[in-house]
């Protein structure tokens, strides 16, 4: 089986998964209107940032390479993994990398000084992640998963699949992206900014907001007695979170709009399920993006795989729409609410505003529970859905 050993989150609402779950449990955010000049854009936008200045400098690595190699320091410091081992495997989620050396030539700004491009290809996602592997010594070649807005969760799907195959025995998945200029103004030709905070399945939505992070989840293959060991010799703690089982659909409906039916949303719900019931369930973590599109097709797949009843939430609303880390960081922030016996709220929904009749929940819950079902959809029609359970404990049946 597969089970997490460590994660970590770095947001803009805090660098530990602790401090972020902290922030959202008592309903911060760091979604703000910036400024028209920001990032080179000429109109103001709202979004969640990171304030790079407390970022610790590295000489040479770009902005987005920095919050990665920070997201897996921390999650690597839990763990007694030796990163030298070639039974290990390093993949990077990303939508963009390094995009944004497209637009300046430059690695990076630290102070007055700018580090020249000496190579084009840096911008390749492929380059920035063997750029991290050999900052931490990691012997394998990384996989990147580029997978539009569900490459966190397909990320950790292929980590699974390749470590039930024996073909490792630790898998280091970390979902990263950065704003920009390029990106900002991608999302806002296609009208799907909101000027105002987001407002997840809400009748008054009016789009998505953006988002920087940077999420780390590792997973190791093994019994669950020796990770329960393993775990309680750290942490004091004898339960361990398990990947059940997972799914990738593609109902290639249109490059940039879901399936109004939510075909592939509902296909990777039943996949995920497999002979599962809803009443297994504590929630459910949505993609949640807040735009009328997407939002409309959850609400049909999620009543579709008669899973009205259960608690839907998104977390869109604390820290915007993070692309390649979305997949990773909700995950990792589901995991840590259910640890402290609670479903999330949606921060900014107040009357259901999608045509089929799900349960989303605006207030913080309390649940036994210890199973959710995650999902995440994108560009060019793809749709991932997994089952997270926390096993092994005093209260383990």
């Amino acid at each position: 089986m597969v089970y997490k050993i460590a994660d970590n989150i770095y947001s803009p609402l805090g660098v530990t998964t602790a401090e972020n779950y902290a922030a959202v449990r008592v309903g911060r955010s760091m979604l703000r209107s910036y400024p028209a000049g920001t990032l080179g854009l000429p109109q103001p936008f709202m979004a969640s940032l990171i304030e790079w200045g407390g970022v610790a400098p590295l000489a040479g690595y770009t902005r987005f390479e920095r919050i990665v190699i920070e997201s897996v320091s921390r999650a690597l410091a839990q763990t007694a993994v030796d990163v030298s081992s070639p039974r290990l495997l390093f993949i990077l989620a990303t939508t963009k990398g390094n995009v944004e050396l497209l637009e300046h030539n430059v690695l990076a700004t630290q102070g007055n000084e700018e580090l020249v491009l000496t190579s084009a290809d840096r911008m390749l996602p492929g380059v920035a992640s063997q750029m991290v592997a050999n900052y931490f010594g990691f012997v394998n070649m990384p996989l990147v998963v580029s997978n539009a807005c569900i490459s966190g969760l397909s990320a950790q799907l292929t980590a699974q699949r390749l470590l039930e195959g024996r073909a490792y025995d630790v898998a280091v998945v970390c979902g990263a992206d950065v704003l920009s200029r390029f990106v900002v103004s991608g999302f806002g030709s296609l009208m799907a900014l909101s000027p105002t905070a987001c407002r997840p399945f809400d009748m008054e939505r009016t789009g998505l907001n953006l988002g920087e992070a940077a999420a780390t989840i590792i997973y190791k293959r093994g019994k669950r007695r020796e990770v329960s060991r393993e775990k309680q010799e750290v942490s004091g703690e004898s339960a361990v979170w398990q990947m059940v089982r997972g799914a990738v659909r593609n109902d290639a409906y249109h490059i940039s709009s879901p399936s109004p039916k939510g075909e592939g949303c509902y296909r990777a719900i039943s996949a995920a399920m497999g002979d599962m019931t809803a009443s297994e369930l504590a929630f459910v973590s949505a993609h949640g993006t807040a735009t009328m599109y997407n939002d409309e097709m959850e609400s049909a797949a999620i009543d579709r795989a008669g899973l009205a009843s259960v608690t839907v939430n998104s977390l869109k609303g604390y820290f915007g729409h993070t692309m390649g880390a979305a997949g990773v960081l909700e995950t990792v922030l589901s995991m840590a609410a259910v640890d402290d016996g609670c479903i999330l709220g949606t921060r900014g929904f107040e009357e259901l505003g999608v045509s089929h009749t799900i349960n989303v929940t605006a207030e913080h819950q309390a649940t036994t529970k210890r199973t959710f079902l995650k999902l995440m959809s994108g560009f060019g029609g793809c749709n991932a859905a997994a089952v997270f359970k926390k096993t092994g404990g005093n209260d383990d049946c």
